[in-house]
């Protein structure tokens, strides 16, 4: 038996081991795939090898993967799961086939619902979670075959016994694992964002700085020569074009500089109601234009010191990028301060076109935009203002549904 057991844990392991050295650190949309396949190999092995307690009774493991990938994926990556566990268990053949695809079906058609709070929850709260519904899930089980056993012997307590705690400690090895991987795998883009954020704001501070002043004395000359009196027409619309091409570098440096390290004589230590509700209003005019209503609740008490304008700035990106998303079909924009626990809460929701996955990952990589004219500075600006008050961002968005970002800043 205990063979058996370290058997059908290495099957389990074989998943995570394999996505962690070959697919972690490469990002690709058929990664999801390889984990449903690998997850069907795994099932399929712990079937193949089931466990064999010495009072006759035998059983698997094949319901751990089938969980996980139900909790974290849903229906639409539970489905090939569901459809590999009952064509091989038909293949297999033998009593308790019709029995095992209608209690397969009953787990396919429940688990799946908790998915999207299951994912919501902290690494902790999913750990507990998976392995209440793991002890459930055989609990299910056992009340299930009891119904065709004649009587309840010590031999079925035993196997309640048995698989009740190698299912509940499994599933806890195996998410403590996954938990890991996730966390280190997000702690190793935050460090490399950090650093990337720290670069820039020290090359933008410096460049910015240095191209200012040619650029403030060219302009100076430039306006000297446009007053002249022996300058032709067509020389003074050259000087014109010349100005109006400063006024735009002048734009981009002044953009580069809002990377730069938080100023001194901007910072206040506030709770955000004067800097929310002037973007909200100098948002508003721009909203109007594209038929969106602006929603905005304010319920914030807690301080924390940051740099104003570059509060305002990111503010302001956020709220433009909202409107845009929904400037073909209008919508609501809706725009929540609040405080929860020691952090204060910055949520924008939108209804417009909305994001996949892919898009959402990239969000905040210099020069990556999802719009056809963008830069992707703006974004960028966003996660490094945020970056600076230690404050986290979270995105959440579908295709034609929306986009909600919701921004956390510890106090």
């Amino acid at each position: 038996m205990i063979e058996s057991l370290l058997l059908n844990f290495l099957f389990l392991l074989f998943p995570v081991l394999i996505y962690l050295i070959f697919f972690e650190n490469k990002f690709h949309t058929y990664n999801k795939y390889i984990l449903i396949f690998l997850s069907s190999i795994s099932m399929v092995l712990c079937m193949a090898f089931p466990i064999k307690l010495q009072i006759g009774f035998i059983f698997d493991l094949r319901y751990i993967p089938f969980l996980i990938i139900a909790l974290f994926g849903g229906y639409k990556y539970t489905f090939p799961l569901y459809f590999v566990l009952n064509i091989y268990r038909f293949m297999i053949g033998g009593p308790g086939t019709l029995q095992s695809f209608l209690f397969s079906t009953v787990i396919f058609s429940l688990v799946p619902l908790l998915s999207k709070k299951f994912i919501q929850q902290n690494a902790k709260k999913r750990i507990i979670s998976a392995i209440v519904v793991s002890v459930l899930t055989m609990v299910f089980y056992l009340s299930t075959l009891a119904t065709f056993l004649p009587v309840l012997n010590m031999e079925f307590w035993i196997l309640t016994v048995n698989a009740v705690c190698t299912y509940a400690l499994v599933m806890f090895v195996i998410m403590v694992l996954l938990e890991k991987i996730n966390n280190n795998n997000n702690a190793r883009k935050s460090s490399l964002q950090s650093e990337r954020l720290i670069v820039l704001s020290e090359l933008s501070a410096s460049v910015s700085h240095e191209i200012r002043n040619p650029l403030t004395v060219t302009n100076g000359f430039l306006q000297l020569l446009s007053k002249s009196q022996t300058i032709t027409k067509e020389e003074r619309t050259y000087i014109d074009y010349a100005l109006l091409e400063l006024k735009r570098a002048e734009k981009i440096v002044s953009d580069f500089l809002a990377f730069a390290k938080p100023q001194s004589e901007n910072m206040v230590n506030s709770n955000l109601k004067e800097e929310t509700e002037y973007v909200k209003n100098i948002i508003t005019p721009f909203a109007n234009m594209h038929q969106v209503d602006i929603q905005y609740t304010f319920n914030n008490t807690l301080m924390f010191k940051y740099d104003k304008n570059q509060i305002q700035q990111c503010l302001i990106n956020l709220l433009k990028n909202a409107v845009e998303a929904m400037k073909e079909n209008g919508g609501i924009l809706s725009i929540v301060v609040s405080e929860q626990k020691n952090k204060v809460m910055i949520k924008i929701e939108d209804n417009g076109i909305g994001m996949n996955k892919e898009e959402v990952l990239q969000l905040g990589n210099p020069y990556y935009s999802t719009k056809k004219e963008g830069t992707g500075l703006g974004m960028l600006m966003v996660y490094s203002t945020i970056s600076k008050v230690n404050g986290t961002i979270q995105v959440d968005s579908e295709k034609g549904k929306g986009t909600t970002f919701t921004i956390l800043i510890p106090v």
